[in-house]
């Protein structure tokens, strides 16, 4: 069969899918990644075929006008973001609303099975309602974002919706979440489970994983776009938290062209280039990170405590989550996440104290439990082949790279669909 992956255009929403596309592939079905040119990197990094629709989407361009010179997201809005919720739910909407005639251009074209979208890409319900073929949505992890973001993309999608001849938004025929039920939010609709499986971009494991520097190592991680989004003082601070930590060594990831905005670092720090998390993390004691869900599940899925500081929207949800089972420590205020002492204690408490270690290493039990990629795959050849709607055709798969459609239509900026 043929399967079409879409994704929102941010990078990170990608990868909690890949590993359902190996299984598939594995499986000897074909898979397709549709997106614009801000996820084709992560797709061909992942040995996926990808097919390019649209212009660059610069997703930070929605957040940055609410933040003040050198001010982060938490210090701008607070933990109660409504304002950015509903912003960013209008914004995936409105922006599925004028990229699905793409889509569907692509789709018609290729002849998907199944099409499989991450759980804010709105689109792929719609292509796959016109096609007639099952639909899936793929959860990131901790999910307290498509539930309230839903009812705003039915109303920005209605119209596009009904002239397409559906009756409105289509729900998706089946949700895949990676997430450990204990720390899935209350009011997440039901899912079936798969089991999470890191992908965290590609790289070679580095000569310094294996020479530690003090007995105990910590993972600092920040992701890119929180570092871009006024968070370099927060890294400096939390860095510092490492200055009379004893016998305890910090790995921190930062792009270099962020790293000599560093400063000086106290000497247990150590500073890498971006590397995979997968590739360390079974070195490390615990994780220090801002609540992404990339980053916490990958922390989940390798059993280490976490200190989670989020900045906005699902980032409070998953640090809630952890913290809620004793695995971790949530730390909400932007005064105590900038105050190294605060951030010392809770790391020495992470650390020292068997509850953190043991609850961590039971949802990394769970978690190895729950449905391989595999399984779910097999699974999903069933869910079309009971489909009647189900069209389009088997072929070869091949090396990753683009899909060209339209060659006449592509735009010198993206060189995609416009």
């Amino acid at each position: 069969m043929r399967v079409l992956m879409m994704t929102t255009p941010m990078p990170t929403h990608l990868p909690p899918m890949v590993p359902l596309a190996w299984a598939l592939r594995a499986a000897g079905h074909e898979v397709l990644v549709a997106g614009q040119p801000d996820v084709q990197d992560m797709a061909h990094a992942a040995g996926l075929d990808s097919v390019c629709v649209g212009g660059w989407f610069h997703h930070n361009d929605w957040l940055e006008p609410y933040l003040p010179p050198g001010v982060r997201p938490l210090q701008a809005l607070g933990r109660d973001n409504r304002m950015a919720l509903a912003g960013n739910a209008k914004a995936v909407a409105v922006h599925a609303r004028y990229l699905i005639p793409a889509y569907l251009e692509v789709a018609r074209d290729w002849r998907p099975d199944l099409v499989v979208g991450e759980q804010l890409d709105f689109a792929a319900p719609v292509v796959a309602g016109v096609l007639g073929v099952p639909s899936v949505r793929h959860r990131w992890g901790v999910d307290p974002l498509s539930g309230p973001a839903r009812p705003i993309a039915e109303v920005f999608l209605d119209g596009l919706c009904r002239r397409l001849g559906l009756d409105g938004l289509p729900e998706p025929t089946l949700v895949l979440d990676p997430c450990p039920p204990v720390l899935q939010v209350p009011d997440a609709a039901p899912g079936t489970p798969i089991r999470f499986v890191p992908f965290n971009g590609r790289g070679t494991r580095p000569e310094w994983v294996r020479r530690r520097r003090a007995a105990r190592r910590v993972c600092v991680t920040f992701g890119q776009q929180t570092l871009l989004l006024n968070g370099m003082p927060l890294l400096r601070h939390v860095l510092a938290a490492f200055d009379g930590l004893p016998d305890t060594e910090a790995v921190v990831t930062v792009d270099p062209s962020l790293q000599p905005r560093l400063g000086d670092l106290p000497d247990a720090v150590r500073v890498v280039d971006p590397t995979p998390l997968s590739l360390f993390l079974d070195t490390c004691d615990a994780i220090v990170h801002h609540g992404g869900c990339g980053t916490a599940m990958t922390a989940t899925a390798a059993g280490l405590p976490q200190l989670v500081l989020p900045q906005i929207m699902d980032q409070f949800a998953a640090g809630d989550a952890v913290a809620a089972v004793g695995a971790g420590i949530g730390i909400e205020r932007a005064a105590d996440q900038d105050d190294p002492r605060r951030v010392r204690e809770a790391l020495g408490a992470l650390l020292a104290e068997d509850g953190y270690r043991a609850a961590a290493a039971e949802l990394a039990a769970v978690v190895r439990r729950m449905p391989s990629p595999a399984r779910v795959a097999a699974d999903l050849e069933q869910l079309v082949a009971g489909s009647a709607g189900s069209a389009g055709s088997a072929g070869s798969a091949g090396a990753a790279g683009s899909v060209g459609i339209g060659e006449s239509e592509r735009t010198e900026e993206s060189g995609c669909v416009s």
